[in-house]
């Protein structure tokens, strides 16, 4: 475990966002199902790096198999951090990531090797690429009428006062709903106004976006939802069933839950699996095409992990080190 895990955690400042001369640290992004971990670890076994990750569920401790973190085979490969390394019953959010990534990078560069960064959680990215944007202090008050208050029903009133933002935030993380309705309602407008001014990317990483055709992306993430059966993964939820608000809702919580309760049968457990988990890819691609410019590299056609590899070096070879 690195410092930057070990180390108390506080917001970032934008200033605090800066890292060695050198290569600068590579993003490797996408959708759920693309192949970003395997992809990543190879790039950094062929370049001298280590992977960072920047998922908001794969962060959590004790589900492994849910949250697709990097096994045994792909550790072995390259090391990893920010994988798993929260407890269960604690929440996370993005100044808190965006601090232990930097010093996660940082620390990376100093032993003289290039930082990976992989992962689906396009808020987390951002926050790196662009800062943080300026946003009001949590206000106490309003904060705990928030907490109290189902998510069901803070999603009814941010529908209310910004349904804009329904489109640009996670509806399923409950931490990122009540603080984008806290902002709109601390600052009495749209989200997307207060994040106005966090247009800028500082140049400070390189990147790729891994895309595949919908239809092998569709039969890899229902591949995955079997795998995870065939691993255990109704018994890892069945353990943790003490987890906090944030990792509850990781895809398939809710739904395996379900089924141990025995609401719905393992084939709609699954089949619900399936249908979220494409749901989100879906936005994670328009984030990725709305929010990054880095150039995209469709995987269908390649036919072995060394072809994707080697072109994802010809891609980051265009862009300056």
């Amino acid at each position: 475990m690195s410092a930057a895990q070990n180390a108390p955690f506080r917001p970032l400042s934008n200033n605090q966002t800066t890292f060695a001369k050198g290569p600068r640290p590579i993003i490797v992004t996408g959708p759920t199902g693309s192949g970003k971990s395997a992809l990543a670890a190879a790039l950094a076994a062929r370049v001298g790096g280590e992977v960072v990750g920047a998922d908001a569920f794969q962060i959590y401790s004790g589900l492994p198999i849910l949250t697709a973190q990097a096994g045994e085979e792909l550790r072995a490969i390259a090391p990893h951090h920010l994988v798993g390394f929260r407890d269960l019953t604690q929440n996370y959010d993005v100044a808190l990531y965006a601090e232990a990534a930097s010093c996660c990078i940082r620390e990376i560069q100093a032993r003289g090797r290039i930082a990976i960064l992989t992962g689906g959680t396009g808020l987390y990215l951002k926050a790196l690429t662009h800062g943080l944007a300026e946003m009001p202090k949590p206000d106490a008050p309003l904060r705990n009428r928030l907490a109290s208050m189902p998510l069901e029903k803070v999603l009814e009133e941010l529908a209310e006062q910004d349904p804009a933002a329904l489109g640009v935030i996670d509806t399923r993380n409950p931490v990122r709903v009540r603080r984008a309705l806290e902002i709109v309602l601390l600052t009495a407008r749209p989200l997307a106004e207060s994040r106005g001014g966090w247009k800028t990317d500082r140049g400070l990483f390189r990147g790729i976006v891994l895309v595949r055709e919908r239809d092998e992306l569709r039969s890899r993430i229902a591949a995955n939802v079997d795998a995870m059966f065939a691993s255990g993964v109704v018994a890892e939820v069945r353990a943790a069933s003490h987890a906090g608000e944030g990792a509850s809702h990781a895809i398939g919580f809710r739904e395996i839950q379900q089924l141990l309760r025995g609401e719905i049968t393992e084939d709609v457990c699954k089949s619900g699996m399936r249908v979220a988990t494409q749901r989100y890819a879906k936005r994670q691609l328009i984030w990725a095409r709305t929010q990054f410019h880095f150039p995209f590299l469709n995987l269908t056609a390649m036919q072995s992990p060394a072809d994707m590899l080697t072109a994802a070096l010809d891609v980051l070879d265009t862009q300056d080190p």
